[in-house]
């Protein structure tokens, strides 16, 4: 069973090399390029790929355009962030094997490295993600354009292994792609007709901290895991905060 590879990229030189190649079993790789300005393209071209070029309008769009582009209806996407562990590749060549037999869709878990360790507790793991499925039964759908969610009619399956993610590479990138991404949920938010509240300001980043860090365990990742915990709680604070200013008629960017 054929298997297209599907990636959105915006300059991702340093990154998109290590994510394709963790691909190599796949039948194909697509790239839906933003535009680059570095060498994210070459780089891409040069490993294999098809690479496509598309103005960005939002990460979910992007991603359903990818996948309309492949060749073969089976798709894994990923992110230039990401690579398929060994585990992951054993556990989804099994199944292609099968000829993916009544299976719509699998998900797996998601392992994030945060500055120097890979986080194993709290709301950062498993973090189970549906990225290999077939189109012809769902794909990126809905409207919400960040946090997007791949969805599928028919079962779903969980594989072993993990599919192991370099979201930052820094702290100051952390804060700034955290901050953009309350902004859209928060736009995003006040559209579908959602408001903040008092209690929601004070209380929601309170409870993120608490649920990720104490019931989940995040405090066994060390240092590492209080300072993720934190950022985490802050991102509800900034997303609270924007659509309370929204709703009450002032802009946020």
């Amino acid at each position: 069973m054929p298997v297209s590879a599907c990636i959105i990229t915006f300059n991702e030189a340093d990154r998109i090399g290590d994510c394709i190649a963790s691909l190599a079993f796949c039948d194909e790789i697509v790239v839906v390029d933003s535009h680059s300005t570095d060498a994210t393209v070459e780089i891409a071209q040069r490993m294999g790929a098809r690479v496509l070029q598309r103005p960005f309008d939002g990460f979910r769009s992007q991603k359903q355009f990818a996948i309309e582009q492949a060749t073969h209806d089976w798709v894994l996407c990923l992110d230039a962030d990401e690579r398929v562990s060994d585990a992951l590749r054993a556990a989804i060549e099994a199944e292609r094997a099968g000829g993916f037999a009544g299976a719509a869709g699998y998900r797996f878990a998601r392992l994030s490295e945060y500055f120097g360790k890979f986080l194993r507790h709290g709301n950062a793991y498993p973090d189970r993600v549906l990225r290999l499925f077939d189109r012809r039964r769902g794909g990126w759908r809905g409207t919400r354009e960040v946090h997007e969610a791949a969805s599928v009619d028919g079962e779903v399956r969980t594989l072993r292994g993990d599919l192991i993610h370099y979201p930052y590479r820094s702290l100051e990138q952390q804060l700034l792609k955290t901050q953009r991404y309350a902004r859209m949920m928060a736009e995003h938010d006040f559209a579908r007709g959602k408001r903040a509240t008092l209690g929601k300001l004070i209380v929601s980043p309170a409870w993120r901290f608490w649920r990720g860090y104490v019931l989940r365990g995040g405090f066994l990742d060390g240092w590492h895991g209080l300072v993720y915990a934190y950022v985490r709680a802050n991102y509800v604070r900034q997303k609270t905060i924007m659509l309370w200013m929204l709703q009450n008629g002032q802009r946020v960017a």
